[in-house]
């Protein structure tokens, strides 16, 4: 079992900058990546970056970039020249070893024109 913890969203203007954070407990050492998906209203949820644990490998989806600190536990996507339609709710993900998914609860980001 893994608990993930989401914080750092809220309102932010066109051309501004967040940082999320997830913050991890329970069998992290079974993490194989953490990464990040948003929703936005009557849309599909969308990877927008995954990062591995040991941070050899991630994706990253135009403007933001994804780190990971291992001695916190804690995954971090820094957006920056956010744009309106970045407006969503972004969920913190972890994949174990064993392929199974873990969800955050979610955290609104929303972009003012």
């Amino acid at each position: 079992q893994v608990q993930l913890v989401e914080s750092g969203g809220g309102l932010v203007q066109a051309g501004g900058s967040l940082r999320l954070s997830c913050a991890a407990s329970g069998s992290i050492f079974s993490i194989n990546s953490m990464g990040w998906y948003r929703q936005a209203p009557g849309k599909q949820r969308e990877l927008v970056a995954t990062i591995t644990r040991d941070g050899s490998s991630h994706y990253v989806k135009g403007r933001f970039t994804i780190s990971i600190d291992n001695a916190k536990n804690t995954v971090y996507l820094q957006m920056s020249s956010l744009k309106p339609e970045d407006t969503a709710v972004y969920y913190c993900h972890a994949r174990l070893r064993s392929w199974d998914d873990y969800w955050g609860q979610g955290t609104q980001v929303t972009v003012s024109s």
